[in-house]
């Protein structure tokens, strides 16, 4: 996984609700865990953007309800610094889903802008993205 030049700050917590910003039938996600977090024994995993997580179908079609996914945010409220000194924030938390190891995304359309973070990191969500910022 490449490295982000950007200082993103790491706000979302087990238990945050993210919009799903893509066509595969979910509507609202649940997060659940960061994938690949190492950090201190006992302290709460926090995601930001370009983070892979792991997450639960809260509304969303009959058959993707109440099922586990693999996600990477692709926005967040918060605002977080890139290395030109631009800070950025966003409308809302929003992830896409993923296919596990992969990284492709499950749907084939992106509602919404996706940062310039993802892209780097992620390139086959960016392929799909309609706007980049």
């Amino acid at each position: 996984m490449k490295a982000l030049a950007s200082n993103i700050t790491k706000t979302l917590e087990p238990g945050a609700e993210l919009v799903c910003a893509d066509n595969s039938g979910a509507k609202k996600l649940e997060l659940i865990g960061v994938k690949g977090y190492k950090g201190i024994r006992r302290q709460r995993t926090n995601a930001g953007i370009s983070d892979k997580v792991t997450v639960r179908v809260k509304k969303g079609e009959q058959e993707m309800k109440k099922e586990v996914h693999d996600a990477v945010i692709i926005r967040q409220k918060k605002e977080f610094q890139r290395a030109s000194g631009m800070r950025v924030k966003f409308e809302d938390n929003a992830a896409v889903i993923v296919e596990g190891d992969t990284n492709v995304p499950k749907a084939n359309r992106i509602k919404g802008v996706v940062a310039k973070e993802v892209v780097e990191r992620y390139s086959p969500v960016g392929k799909i993205a309609s706007m980049v910022v």
